[in-house]
């Protein structure tokens, strides 16, 4: 299977659809709050803002799908992508205190947390359409239990 996959292409792929649907989230609720592009401008401009994080989060889907197909190998590095999953989430729950008190309000939560668990929910789905996840969390179980 790891034949047939490309990590760096459905890598860049995932990481654009994650990243369009947490800039579309973000966007959304600076509209609805009635202050448009109040987190890009907080965030170092629209234009740095979006650069940055697409590029960040192409990084994360590149990482992301290359450790997917090395799970194929070794099913243990599911586990791994899940615990790294959970810091990195912990990671937006800190960073959104902190952008909370530089500028976004109260707002951050719903704008920083929100966008990271759609982003989250975003990458599972466009995984599983494409991986057998849950196969290779059910090895990697068993493998640990040997």
């Amino acid at each position: 299977m790891a034949g047939e996959h490309d990590s760096l292409r459905e890598g860049t792929r995932l990481g654009v659809g994650v990243a369009s649907g947490i800039w579309l989230w973000i966007a959304i609720l600076d509209i609805i709050a009635g202050q448009p592009l109040r987190t890009f401008t907080v965030l170092g401009g629209i234009t740095g803002f979006t650069n940055l994080h697409y590029l960040l989060n192409v990084g994360y889907g590149i990482l992301v799908v290359s450790a997917v197909h090395g799970a194929r190998r070794e099913p243990s590095l599911v586990i791994a992508v899940a615990l790294g999953f959970l810091v990195v989430e912990i990671g937006f729950a800190m960073l959104t205190v902190l952008l909370s008190h530089l500028g976004l309000g109260e707002l951050a939560w719903a704008r920083i947390l929100g966008g990271s668990l759609i982003g989250a929910v975003i990458a599972l789905g466009m995984l599983a359409r494409r991986h057998p996840l849950v196969e290779q969390l059910h090895k990697a179980e068993e493998q640990d239990q040997e």
